[in-house]
Parts: C-alpha cells; structure tokens; sequence
C-alpha cells in the first residue's frame, strides 16, 4: 500500500486531481467559518447548546458546523440533494423529462441545468423560513439572536444562504469534473470528518466526569469498527452472472466465444439512499423548528432523531430510495438488448425479454437485501449510541457515507494507477467503487 501512495505524486493528471480536490475542500472549509452577517453568534451557541439531540444535530453534522455557526454555508449541499430528488421522481412522470434523459450527454445536462435552478429556489424558501424563525428565538439568558429583525435582514439571510448553498454545488460539480472523487459525496464527507476530533475531544471529557463508563467506550469503539468492516465487506460484495457469448466471423476474423460475467454490486444505490432519505426528514423538521406554529411543532416531535416515527419513516425512505436509484442507474432490458446485440446470453436463459426479466428478478432481490443491510447500518448503532448516552452524531448513517466515499475515491486513485501502469494502493485486494 504505501508503494502505491508513493506512485501517486508521479503522475502528473492524478497530482493536479488530488491538489485541486484539497484545495476545493479547503476553500469549503474557509466558508464554514465565515458568519451570516446580522447574527448574534454567542445567543445562536447558546441556543444550538441547549438543541442537542433534536434534528439540528443531524444537519449541523452533515454541513460541518455551519449550521451551528450559522455561516454563509449554513444550508449545506442538502437543497441540492433535494432538488435532485424531485427532479428524478419528476422524471418517471413527465414525458418531457423522460425524453430528456434518454438523450444522453445533452439530456443530463439540461436536466442537471434544471437542478440548479431547483436548488437556488429550495434554498430561497428555506433562508426564508430560517430567517423567520431566527427573529423568534430567545435564549433563557434574554439574549437576540438577530439584532435587527425585518425584512432586510430576511432578504440579506435569503441571498447569502442561496449563495453559499449555489457555491457550494459549484464546488461540488468542479471536483466532480477536475478532481477525483464525487464532488457532491466528498463535500459531505469532508463536513462529517470535520466534526469528528472535537466528538472525540468531548466524549473523553465525558470520561473524565465520570459520565461514561470505560466499559462502554470500549463497546461502542468496537461496535464502530465491527460497522465498518460489516460496510467494507457489503460495498465489495457482487453477484456475477455467467455471460457466453457465441462466435461471430466478421470479414475473416472470428469474435466471440469467450465466457465472462455481469456483476451486479448488492448495493448498487451505494449512499445515495441514506442520503436522499435524510434530507426528506430534515428539510420539514428544520423549518417546523425555526417557525413556531403548532402544526409545524407536531411534525418537529414526531421527527426528532432517535425517535420511534422518525425511524421508522428513515427505513422506508431508504428502502423507496434504493429501488428507486437502482432502477434510475441500472436498466435490465437495455443491459439484455446489447447483450443480444453482440451475441452474448445467459446460459439457460432466453435472449431478449427472458434475459431481462431474469437479469430484473436477481437485481431486485439483491436490492432488497442491500436496502436492510442499509437500514440496519444507519438504524441500529443510531439507536444503541442513543441508548447509551454518546455526546454526539457520529452514528451509521455518517459511518456509512464516509467509508463509502472513502472506497470510491480510492477506487477511482486506483484506476488511475493501474491505467499507468503503476502499482495500484492495494497489492492483495482490488478495491472497486460502486458504480
């Protein structure tokens, strides 16, 4: 392994990915820290300190910090996600957009171009409520949050939210396309890591005042590391399907007659589920906590994390979400028409609609047991950490989306060494990405 970390600065693509990855992530980081203008940071400290445990933990995780600071990033890519969601769903129904994707490069761009502007509109809507609900909050201690509520601080709140939210999906799009890594995964990935050192430095203050046990650090130390060794080895794991494909003769060359496989990973949504199903619950739970009406307060407690109905509703949306990905990214009939078209079958099986049926069956089973094994990861250690007391979000979800990202990024470095002929990261192990 450290042969391969080696190769790495010698190649000159793969160096300018990996520089200009870190300095993206850098610059996200610098946006964390700079403050909303027009808020009391110490009466917002304050109040989130008093918060802890409730849905802001979660999106105060996934952005960084920024939301606890309440920086220009404090949205966070996740009406980005959002957007995305509703774009693909939209997709399934409108003709237009259906139409749209099937035209390849150009299709996805007007889509993506479409998600943008659905972005900029959900972040509008959410800085608005934001700001509302800033101008209602007092701390025990009589202290504002906003010094000068109106409507210019609602529009100032509303453009710099927008902004940082427009800047980082920017940022986002740029690694995608320069750097190594999805842009979208890595910024969230970075906001999660970000927290860990100061998690750690709480949960060993917590030792200290005799409010955890060294017994129970010890287990839940060892119920991580079991978490993500159970993730490394699902993430790797594939069905292969036997493929033969017949002998052709084309001119005077002979093609064909070799066996292969088609592999289809057990969890081919990778973190898109967790992900997607996460910004669903936090978005009406973030404006039910800043707007303070009855109704919106109702739907606050039944979405607390850790709650009975919140789980609940958190394994279904992932659930819905991994049939729902897999079917955007992986299609059995066009998998079975261009397996017929270069002459290839499954043995046993008919070529055509028998192919893809059988191709939909295997998938589709293997859909299922990768959603549990997604919901289990992000359920159960969320549940036995709140069980036993642990000072901060550092649960399945976030263990999942970072050995995740984690896998394909050093799948995609991977490739790049052994398109080289370099010696890859890992000498006894192939280390594939999800998609």
């Amino acid at each position: 392994m450290f042969e391969g970390v080696q190769n790495l600065p010698r190649i000159p693509e793969l160096r300018r990915r990996l520089v200009f990855t870190l300095m993206m992530l850098a610059v996200y980081r610098v946006g964390v820290a700079i403050p909303t203008p027009g808020i009391n940071g110490q009466a917002l400290g304050e109040y989130f300190r008093q918060a802890q445990g409730t849905v802001f933990d979660m999106v105060n995780l996934f952005s960084g910090g920024a939301l606890e600071r309440f920086s220009i990033f404090a949205l966070g890519i996740m009406p980005y996600v959002s957007a995305s969601i509703i774009l693909q769903l939209m997709t399934l129904v409108i003709p237009y957009l259906e139409q749209l994707s099937k035209e390849g490069e150009q299709g996805r761009r007007r889509i993506t171009q479409y998600t943008r502007y659905g972005t900029v509109v959900l972040a509008l809507v959410q800085g608005f409520f934001i700001s509302l609900g800033l101008e209602q909050i007092q701390t025990p201690g009589g202290g504002l949050v906003v010094g000068n509520p109106g409507w210019s601080f609602r529009l100032l709140t509303m453009i710099t939210l927008t902004s940082g939210t427009a800047f980082i999906m920017w940022m986002g799009e740029q690694i995608s396309e320069r750097g190594i890594g999805n842009g979208i995964s890595l910024i969230i990935f970075a906001g999660i890591v970000a927290s860990l050192p100061s998690a750690v430095v709480t949960t060993f203050s917590y030792i200290r005042q005799g409010e955890i046990g060294a017994l129970v650090l010890i287990l839940l130390v060892a119920l991580m590391v079991v978490t993500v060794a159970a993730i490394i080895f699902v993430e790797r794991g594939q069905r292969r399907i036997p493929v033969q494909y017949a002998k052709r003769v084309v001119g005077r060359r002979m093609y064909g007659g070799q066996a292969t496989h088609l592999p289809l990973k057990l969890n081919t949504a990778g973190v898109i589920p967790p992900i997607f199903a996460s910004s669903l619950l936090i978005f009406p739970a973030t404006i039910a906590q800043f707007v303070q009406h009855p109704t919106f307060q109702g739907v606050a407690d039944y979405l607390q994390p850790g709650g009975l109905t919140y789980n609940f509703v958190y394994v279904i949306g992932i659930i819905f979400f991994c049939y729902f990905y897999t079917a955007v990214v992986f299609n059995p009939d066009d998998v079975a028409e261009n397996m017929q078209k270069f002459g290839g079958f499954i043995p046993g099986i008919r070529p055509g609609k028998r192919t893809a049926e059988y191709i939909d069956r295997i998938l589709s089973r293997l859909t299922l047991g990768g959603a549990v094994y997604i919901a289990a990861i992000c359920v159960l250690p969320t549940l036995l950490i709140a069980q036993f007391n642990v000072p901060f979000f550092f649960g399945g979800t976030a263990l999942l989306i970072v050995v995740g990202v984690a896998i394909d990024t050093v799948a995609q470095m991977q490739a790049h060494l052994i398109q080289r002929s370099y010696e890859g990261l890992m000498k006894k192990a192939k280390i594939r990405g999800r998609r």
